[in-house]
């Protein structure tokens, strides 16, 4: 348990700041899956502008790697250019 005061309140931004994040990292998450799952190419277009956006902003903000963003993000075009 913290003894100090500064402890007690760094324990409370770490626990509001992995919630923040795991809500962040959930909703990129999803945006991919829904990426994945499209049958057409179409379908594919539209989900694949909002999911590169969200990487890119998830990148800046330090929740992941700007090379993994870039990672997911050429790996999610090239399959939408496929189907």
């Amino acid at each position: 348990m913290p003894q100090h005061k500064s402890a007690e309140k760094r324990v409370r931004q770490t626990k509001r700041r992995a919630e923040r994040n795991k809500a962040q990292v959930s909703k990129m998450r999803t945006l991919v899956k829904k990426v994945r799952s499209t049958k057409t190419k179409e379908e594919g277009q539209k989900a694949l502008a909002p999911a590169g956006k969200y990487l890119d902003q998830m990148a800046a903000k330090g929740l992941i790697h700007k090379n993994k963003a870039a990672n997911l993000k050429s790996s999610m075009a090239k399959q939408v250019n496929k189907a």
